[in-house]
């Protein structure tokens, strides 16, 4: 893979705090790099399973793969007592 271009929080001066705009390119196997500043944002380390969402007229996006099972936890959680009851 060639390189990775992304913006760093020094270019970024008018930037918004938890915000962050990167470009990976897509290697030969498909394969892209997370951008360093991102993996930080989210706390992704080398080995961690990251969920990928598609959405053919959205895009893609990439989230923590335990986040997503907390939340589905809760929702089957909420399903096994609808009414909110402990």
């Amino acid at each position: 893979m060639k390189g990775i271009t992304s913006i760093t929080e020094g270019e970024m001066k008018n930037s918004i705090e938890g915000k962050s705009l990167g470009v990976a390119k897509v290697g030969e196997k498909g394969q892209i790099v997370i951008p360093k500043d991102m993996r930080d944002m989210f706390d992704i380390k080398p080995g961690d399973s990251v969920l990928l969402l598609a959405d053919k007229e959205k895009g893609i996006a990439i989230m923590s793969n335990d986040d997503y099972m907390k939340f589905a936890q809760a929702i089957f959680d909420s399903q096994n007592n609808p009414l909110g009851d402990k």
